[in-house]
């Protein structure tokens, strides 16, 4: 099976160094690919440089391709699949081409803003696919398939699980993602938490202060690599936080979280959500809050729920997480046509 993943304008690298998520995405579909035995093509500008010694890189993008070698040279290839970002399909320009390469097309639904013109995917030869069922609905008219998407990272390959000491949480420190939850139920404890991630919105961060400067949290920044694999790796539980009104579309944290053997906690306003969709009682709690409930009461409920996953033992937790997000397996789901 021949497989281009492509790449599109970013301001991250692929895959990138820290924070990121469509992007770590589609470098974990090319690890699964290779794994799974597909020949594999990196398609577009922004690949890290160093991959070319291991990887084949086409630098060229469908939308920039009218005629002439570079359209020859991709159907030469004899495509059987692309992977690609979510909004190229409703691309006129890029779709046209993807069209002429008569070859299936598979994407993942990484966010809730993004409509697609009736008509993008077919179920078959264009296929969506979305993590939770609460995703899946929301994108019903384009024929989902639910699947829990898998994210990695350049040189993130996992460690040997240890059972932790901290409580940790990662992503962007902003007001969707609401950490101060995190800091609160970590409070309620008397427990350390240790907080990495880029601020993305600086009022938020603000407003608290007196949290996120709290004795017990340790600020750690953006981390990218093996240090946020170490990440991972020491926390015990993993805490997972989120506003009342946001929808998680692709969660990379949870399969990352697992996979180095770290039980997760995770807070949900209503049901169906991705924490449900990628958590069991083997890997960890997901605590239910009703979102007319303070902040005070859902700290507390997530602090239930920490205290519950801190029972669970990483070596078993890995063992499941391994196997529920592989990139070979997730690739292979993406390649299948339904039936």
């Amino acid at each position: 099976m021949h497989v281009g993943v492509c790449d599109f304008p970013a301001r991250y690298a692929f895959p990138p160094v820290g924070y990121a998520g469509i992007e770590r995405w589609l470098w974990a579909t090319a690890v699964g690919a290779r794994r799974a035995g597909a020949t594999v093509r990196l398609l577009g500008y922004q690949w890290r440089p160093e991959l070319a010694e291991d990887w084949q890189i086409d630098r060229v993008r469908l939308e920039d391709v009218a005629s002439g070698p570079d359209l020859d040279r991709l159907r030469d290839v004899g495509y059987d699949l692309l992977i690609a970002w979510h909004e190229y399909p409703a691309r006129p320009a890029w779709r046209r081409v993807w069209q002429t390469l008569d070859c299936d097309l598979a994407t993942f639904q990484h966010g809730t803003n993004i409509g697609h013109p009736a008509g993008t995917f077919d179920g078959v030869n264009s296929r969506l696919y979305c993590y939770s069922p609460e995703m899946t609905a929301l994108y019903g008219d384009h024929q989902p398939r639910q699947e829990l998407a898998v994210s990695q990272g350049l040189y993130e390959e996992e460690l040997p699980a240890k059972d932790g000491h901290d409580l940790m949480w990662v992503g962007r420190i902003d007001a969707e993602k609401a950490p101060h939850l995190a800091i609160m139920a970590a409070e309620r404890l008397g427990r350390r938490i240790r907080i990495a991630g880029p601020v993305f919105d600086e009022a938020y961060f603000a407003r608290h202060r007196r949290l996120f400067t709290a004795p017990h949290v340790e600020l750690v920044g953006e981390v990218g690599g093996a240090a946020k694999t170490a990440e991972f790796h020491r926390g015990q539980v993993f805490v997972y936080t989120c506003s009342r009104d946001y929808v998680e579309a692709g969660a990379a944290v949870f399969g990352e979280a697992l996979r180095a053997g770290t039980p997760v906690a995770a807070l949900a306003w209503r049901g169906g959500t991705c924490a449900e969709a990628a958590l069991c009682a083997d890997t960890g709690y997901v605590a239910l809050v009703d979102p007319l409930d303070t902040d005070e009461g859902a700290a507390a409920a997530v602090a239930a729920a920490v205290e519950q996953a801190s029972a669970l033992r990483a070596t078993a937790v890995q063992e499941i997480g391994m196997t529920r997000f592989e990139p070979a397996r997730h690739f292979l789901a993406l390649a299948s046509r339904p039936g």
